[in-house]
C-alpha cells in the first residue's frame, strides 16, 4: 500500500523550517530550496504543500500567530480564579515576547511584520491575528474596569464621578497591544532590557487601574 502522508503535519513542519531560517537570516534569506533542506523533505514535497513562496510564508505567519495565541489562552485558563486585571497582565506579557525563551519567536514575528508592509496576504493574516487579540484584550479590560469600579465604590459615588471621562475598553485594549508590540522591538534592538520593558508594561496597567478608580 502507498505510504499515507500527513499533509497538514508536513505543512507545519515546513512552517517551522521557515521560522528557523527567518530567525537566522530574515525573510529575504528564506528560499524554497533551503526550506526543503531544513525541513528534511524534497523540493517537490514543499511545492505540493504550497504553490508559491508567498503562500508558504503566509501559512508560516499564521502558524506563529497560532502558537502565540495558544500560549495566551493557556495562560488565561491556568488559574481560573485570577482577576481579569491579573489575567490581562499575564496575556500582555505573553504577547510582548519579552522572555529569553521567546526571543527567537519575537525576531521571526517582527520579520513577518516588516514583510507585511509590502505583502497584502501577510498584512491580511496579521490583521486577523490582531483582531482576535484585540477582542480578547477588550473583554479583559472591560471586566477589569468593572472590578476596579466596584472596589472603589463607583456605584454609590456616581455623582462624584460624573465629570470623569469613561474609559473605553476597546481603545485601552488597542493601546495595550500597541505598547506590547513596541516593547518587543525595543528589547530586540537592545534599547530596553527585558525587565525594564516588563516594568513599563505593568506601570501602564497600574496607571490604567488608577484612572479607573478615580
Amino acid at each position: 500500500m502507498p505510504k499515507q502522508v500527513d499533509h497538514e503535519g508536513r505543512r507545519r513542519l515546513i512552517a517551522e523550517a521557515v521560522c528557523r531560517l527567518a530567525d537566522e537570516r530574515g525573510l529575504e534569506g528564506v528560499t524554497l530550496r533551503d526550506v526543503a533542506a531544513r525541513a528534511q523533505v524534497s523540493m517537490g514535497a514543499v511545492q505540493r504543500c504550497f504553490s508559491t513562496k508567498e503562500e508558504m510564508l503566509d501559512f508560516a505567519l499564521g502558524h506563529v500567530g497560532e502558537r502565540i495565541g495558544e500560549r495566551v489562552r493557556a495562560r488565561l485558563v491556568r488559574s481560573p480564579a485570577q482577576s481579569a486585571g491579573t489575567a490581562l497582565g499575564h496575556a500582555a506579557t505573553e504577547i510582548s515576547l519579552l522572555r529569553e525563551e521567546h526571543r527567537a519567536q519575537a525576531r521571526v514575528w517582527l520579520a513577518f511584520v516588516a514583510q507585511a508592509v509590502v505583502s497584502e496576504p501577510l498584512a491580511a493574516t496579521l490583521k486577523t491575528n490582531y483582531a482576535a487579540l484585540e477582542q480578547t484584550f477588550t473583554r479583559l479590560v472591560a471586566e477589569a474596569l468593572e472590578d476596579v469600579a466596584d472596589a472603589a465604590g463607583a456605584v454609590t459615588e456616581a455623582g462624584d464621578r460624573a465629570a470623569a471621562e469613561p474609559l473605553d475598553p476597546r481603545r485601552e485594549a488597542r493601546a495595550l497591544l500597541a505598547l506590547a508590540d513596541g516593547l518587543t522591538t525595543h528589547v530586540l534592538i537592545g534599547h530596553l532590557a527585558p525587565q525594564e520593558a516588563h516594568d513599563v508594561l505593568h506601570a501602564h496597567l497600574g496607571a490604567l487601574w488608577e484612572r479607573a478608580a478615580h
